[in-house]
């Protein structure tokens, strides 16, 4: 809900006010900004002269609350203005009527003509978008600022008090979409998220946009009203499109916003693999049946149906469907090549694909499809995180792996994984504990306490010798031990061996800043 958006056109034109929070303009009466400026609009814009007057009024009066720290308990509430202290509403709009006419004429004048080009821009466009219905609807002179939500009717601490599980929330939300100016799309999105506290990471490209951000569950709210209301969202995002999860802003270090080629990077470019030609969308439900219609097969590797896990190898290691096929792979971009390597296992065969949130899936099912060579290609909608929603004691067992600071999110009891070094079950990841290595490891409480904290034996015996040099910042793209894997492993039979240690964390280059 934009913060500046115009009111309907109609008679109740000069009763709609737009929501100023808690402002009380029962005292309109005493507004009395000089009336030539009404005299000198045209028919259209003079239907809007109350309007704007109330909201320059209820601005101007807004800047001179004075908070207090029981402002919001008891809605106790001082201003002041001209070195005077005012108690009561009455006595502040009686000031500035009187003494502020000058400012409140100027502000009314500004927002007039703010309303008259956002209304004549809106025009124009909404006649070209009934002749293409993917022209950008929003005017790109606007300023961000009038896409920001109103948020002076709250405490400042509900949109920063997401700093603990039980209070905040993490938000993974994609949507293709054309967009002719990502560019603008990413300043909006950057002053909204900074606007309402949240951190994350989001991607936008002219093929649409791709996020999650955490924060205050009053500030997530938000966040999903102003997507579902923006006119570019509005009609291909609904509320289920937001996967929920307990987080906080915490979850994330910072907030990183940009602009790239994909929303999911794949490595190929859009233009060549369009996200307009995915596979079959199956909910929760279908899904879950095409799966246990799987599984009750008495041999599987017959079966001309082939349960394909879209997501890297230490994402399945802690998490997975039960028969499924994990490739053995670290980013998504050796997806292509992971299918062009193994194209005869899709050969005449009904695949059910499945990520973390559905967007990988988008694409990779176009790609799969693309080569022509399987009966039919079908894909989990909302992807594993709506199925938990719905089947938490479903087909998918263990840990959902996440791309922020929590690293998985828990459904069920069931452990799928071992620790790296004595084999017990274990799932929780940690960093390597030498610096410098991104890559995660599973070690269980008795091996860390015996000192096996990194991911192989070359970084733990860096880690246990001093640096005889400066500390390197850069983060190395590879381990040492990782670097020895088939970057594309061909696969003998449906069923894959699950990975060995260790667990290269996400790389920010290729799966960052999120992957849905």
């Amino acid at each position: 809900m934009p913060s500046s958006t115009s009111p309907d056109q109609g008679d109740d034109l000069e009763t709609s006010i737009l929501r100023f929070s808690d402002l009380d303009l029962k005292y309109t009466s005493l507004i009395n900004p000089s009336s030539s400026l009404k005299a000198e609009l045209d028919g259209s814009t003079k239907k809007k002269y109350s309007f704007a007057k109330k909201k320059a009024f209820a601005l101007f009066v807004k800047t001179k609350e004075v908070p207090t720290k029981r402002s919001f308990e008891c809605k106790e509430k001082l201003w002041k203005c001209c070195q005077q202290l005012f108690t009561d509403q009455i006595s502040i709009h009686r000031h500035v009527a009187t003494q502020h006419a000058d400012e409140i004429y100027h502000q009314t004048a500004s927002i007039l003509k703010q309303l008259a080009v956002t209304l004549s821009s809106s025009k124009s466009l909404s006649s070209a978008d009934e002749k293409n219905p993917l022209k950008e609807c929003l005017p790109h002179s606007h300023e961000v600022s009038a896409w920001l939500p109103d948020i002076s009717c709250f405490n400042p601490d509900e949109l920063i008090s997401g700093q603990g599980n039980e209070e905040g929330e993490v938000l993974l939300y994609y949507c293709y979409r054309d967009l002719e100016d990502p560019q603008w799309i990413c300043a909006w999105q950057t002053a909204l998220c900074q606007h309402l506290r949240l951190t994350g990471k989001i991607r936008i490209a002219t093929e649409g946009i791709n996020g999650t951000v955490g924060g205050s569950r009053l500030a997530t709210r938000l966040y999903v009203e102003v997507m579902l209301s923006f006119p570019l969202f509005k009609d291909d995002l609904c509320k289920d499109d937001f996967k929920t999860s307990k987080g906080g802003a915490h979850c994330f270090p910072e907030l990183r916003v940009g602009v790239f080629e994909e929303i999911v990077p794949m490595g190929i470019s859009p233009k060549k693999i369009s996200y307009k030609k995915p596979g079959i969308h199956l909910s929760p439900s279908e899904f879950h049946k095409e799966v246990e219609k799987f599984l009750s097969q008495a041999n599987q590797e017959q079966s001309d149906t082939i349960l394909l896990d879209c997501r890297n190898f230490y994402e399945s290691k802690i998490g997975r469907f039960q028969g499924c096929l994990a490739p053995d792979i670290r980013k998504f971009s050796y997806f292509p090549s992971y299918v062009d390597k193994n194209l005869e296992l899709f050969r005449e065969k009904r695949v059910l694909m499945y990520c973390t949130g559905g967007i990988r899936c988008e694409r990779g099912s176009a790609y799969l499809k693309a080569k022509g060579v399987c009966k039919a290609v079908f894909q989990l909608k909302g992807g594993i995180h709506k199925y938990l929603e719905e089947f938490p004691d479903g087909f998918y067992k263990g840990k959902l792996f996440v791309f922020d600071e929590r690293y998985a999110l828990s459904y069920n009891s069931d452990v799928v994984s071992e620790c790296s070094y004595c084999g017990a079950q274990w799932d929780q990841y940690k960093l390597c504990s030498t610096l410098q290595c991104r890559q995660l490891v599973l070690t269980c409480p008795a091996c860390q306490g015996q000192g096996f904290t990194a991911c192989c034996v070359t970084c733990q015996d860096k880690g246990s010798r001093k640096a005889s040099g400066p500390t390197q910042d850069n983060f190395k793209e590879e381990c040492e031990c990782t670097a020895r894997r088939p970057r594309i492993p061909r696969e003998l039979s449906q069923h894959v061996q699950q990975p060995v240690s260790p667990e290269p964390g996400p790389d920010a280059a290729e799966d960052g800043p999120v992957l849905a």
